[in-house]
């Protein structure tokens, strides 16, 4: 059934009535503290002397929302201005979003309860493609158009940033501005330029934004198809449209968060995170992550120590997390977990190092970890066979993945995580067979230290070729080669101390064609929400026959984007957007996979992947320890590059800092 119209009152609602209303229902709810604000740390300005407001949200539910870092990092830099207010929103749950659409209740801000359509700004994290469909739906509860087109300057400018932005075309109709990159320092300048050209139309301001570096806005972007569906161009219809939005990124990563909000129930991390390092330098052939996040900057040790000091003062949390993609990889990773054992092992902090590799798990680091409380060591080989994993580029040899499991038993870790996909290019049955035996040598050497009380849990999950990989070219393995590969697993996974988990496999396809699709998949996505697809990432939620409907009615095959190989010169829907990491890196990776070819950590040899040729200026500006790329000379005559003011027709816009 479809969203009910938003009334016309909805848009005047006052922040009193929201207040009122919000008395009556609350008890009517699960967890009404999803809605009530109020927390510990949260930041509450006084509304009517702030210049320019900003609505911060999640598409999903507060307890997931809450734990995401990308979206506390930009509370936490936006009210550090005293000219600028942001506050936080979140999906309402079922009961809560039906209660809402019977009293005429906008969606609202937690902080001072004001609507959505209060704001100047509304800006998206969306860190996944299966959140989509929420999007919608928050932006019909605040009583707002879905459709860019319709919405002009007296609607708040809609943003969305994060991983699934990436290839944005399937999201392109709903959202004003995607944020290409990271969000910290371009947050700011759009907020400058939207503060300057506020009393201009919708489109003007929108030809100014597209002059900041890592914004795209769709609507000045045409797209043409070949007969059999292909893409044929992507080109700008408008002169301050670049034919390719660069990724923008922070040179040096900023300040941490300290000041965490403190919510008022279970959220799924309990924890404080600390990004310790940003980007990848390992080439794994399927992390969409490992190469949009390129280069690698790390914090160093003493930012950390202080940043975790600051946190326990402010927020109580028992536990921190040091995050990165590749945690082991941090190059003083030794000194850090080192003097943290040394500066805080007297108040019982647990600290979580996820995202180690199993190359890099020194003996010296699993002693620097060794808090026997804990419930399992986590590693992911991937795959199980030394073929499969030259395949991927993630090379490590049997031996060294059992040494590294010996020596995190001899620690008194009792269980060991390993984490697979399966769906790999060029792998077959023998190979997902060796996932069993791999897990049951692993088993076998903790058996040696603790008995039966040794266990290994094995996760599962299905590959998906994602966008600006090399293996982006390649298809999806067939759905009922899938099947058969997990009853393979599920007969092999019996006897006590072995535990098998996977997901399902129409899950990933589903995540497939939404993350590989092209702009025709847009209206399939409203199509779906209309028939009340949301919450997709919930496995209960996801609705599959609202999906299987709008398909079909937007005459739209998933297998074309899910199974289908590309053309080497294929132009895909993410062509104008730019990761700095060059197409002919990726092919040439894209290449070496099918003769399992393997490539080096990029600090031992840089492979020229295109970071420093696109991001020289930015290279030669930051000090050369700053990023585990190779330094860039600053030439005698090298003067810093000069933030360009952008103009419309002649007319410049003297951005508001």
């Amino acid at each position: 059934m479809s969203p009910t119209p938003t009334l016309a009152i909805l848009q005047n609602m006052e922040q009193t009535e929201i207040t009122t209303t919000l008395e009556r229902i609350l008890p009517r709810v699960t967890k009404p503290g999803r809605y009530t604000g109020g927390e510990y740390n949260q930041v509450v300005k006084e509304w009517a002397e702030i210049d320019y407001k900003v609505a911060l949200a999640f598409p999903d539910i507060y307890d997931i929302g809450m734990s995401n870092l990308g979206l506390m990092i930009l509370y936490d830099i936006i009210n550090k201005h005293r000219n600028l207010l942001a506050e936080r929103v979140y999906a309402p749950w079922d009961d809560m979003e039906t209660l809402m659409r019977q009293r005429s209740l906008p969606l609202f801000s937690l902080e001072t309860k004001h609507p959505i359509r209060e704001f100047d700004m509304l800006a998206f994290s969306l860190p996944y493609e299966q959140l989509f469909t929420n999007i919608l739906n928050m932006i019909d509860l605040a009583g707002m158009p879905v459709r860019s087109a319709k919405r002009d300057e007296t609607y708040p400018l809609i943003i969305a940033g994060g991983h699934a932005c990436y290839n944005p075309e399937p999201m392109a109709p709903f959202i004003d501005v995607f944020v290409i990159g990271e969000g910290e320092e371009a947050i700011l300048k759009i907020i400058g330029v939207m503060r300057a050209a506020r009393h201009l139309d919708r489109e003007t301001q929108l030809r100014y934004i597209a002059q900041i570096e890592g914004c795209y806005v769709p609507r000045f972007y045409d797209v043409t198809y070949h007969d059999d569906g292909t893409i044929q161009a992507i080109t700008p219809n408008m002169p301050e449209a670049p034919p390719k939005v660069l990724k923008t990124i922070v040179p040096v990563m900023p300040p941490p968060v300290t000041d965490f909000i403190i919510p008022f129930i279970e959220t799924v991390h309990n924890r404080a995170p600390i990004e310790i390092m940003r980007g990848c330098t390992r080439g794994c052939r399927f992390c969409h992550a490992g190469m949009v996040t390129r280069p690698v900057r790390e914090r160093p040790v003493e930012e950390v120590l202080d940043a975790m000091e600051q946190i326990l003062e402010k927020t109580g949390y028992e536990e921190i997390a040091l995050l990165s993609l590749s945690s082991s990889d941090y190059t003083n990773v030794l000194e850090l977990t080192q003097k943290i054992g040394e500066r805080f092992s007297h108040r019982g902090l647990n600290i979580s190092l996820p995202s180690l590799r199993i190359e890099s798990v020194s003996t010296q680091l699993m002693d620097n970890l060794g808090d026997s409380r804990r419930g399992g060591f986590t590693l992911a080989p991937e795959a199980a066979t030394e073929r499969m994993r030259n395949t991927i580029n993630k090379f490590v040899s049997h031996e060294e993945l059992l040494e590294t499991a010996r020596e995190i038993y001899r620690r008194n870790w009792r269980t060991i995580k390993l984490y697979f996909m399966i769906g790999h290019p060029y792998e077959t049955l023998e190979d997902v067979a060796a996932i069993a035996d791999l897990a049951k040598q692993v088993l076998a050497e903790g058996r040696k230290f603790h008995g039966k009380k040794a266990s290994v849990n094995v996760g599962v999950s299905t590959f998906i070729p994602k966008p600006h990989t090399p293996f982006q070219w390649e298809p999806m393995d067939d759905l009922d080669q899938v099947y058969a590969k997990l009853d393979l697993l599920r007969q092999a996974f019996r006897g006590p101390g072995l535990r098998l988990r996977s997901n399902d496999p129409r899950e990933s396809v589903f995540e497939g064609f939404l993350s590989r699709g092209d702009r025709r998949m847009a209206e399939v996505v409203e199509l779906a929400w209309r028939k009340g697809a949301k919450f997709d990432a919930w496995r209960e939620h996801f609705k599959e026959s609202a999906w299987t409907e709008a398909l079909a009615e937007a005459v739209l095959d998933p297998s074309f984007y899910t199974h289908r190989r590309r053309r080497i010169d294929e132009v895909f829907p993410w062509e104008h957007i730019d990761v700095a990491v060059t197409k002919k890196f990726l092919t040439q990776d894209y290449l070496m996979s099918q003769v399992q070819e393997t490539r080096v950590d990029c600090r031992e040899q840089c492979f020229a992947c295109g970071i420093l040729p696109k991001l020289k200026d930015l290279r030669r500006e930051t000090a050369p320890e700053a990023w585990q790329c190779p330094p860039v000379r600053k030439r005698p005559s090298h003067k810093p590059t000069a933030v360009k003011t952008p103009t419309v027709e002649g007319i410049p816009l003297p951005v508001i800092q």
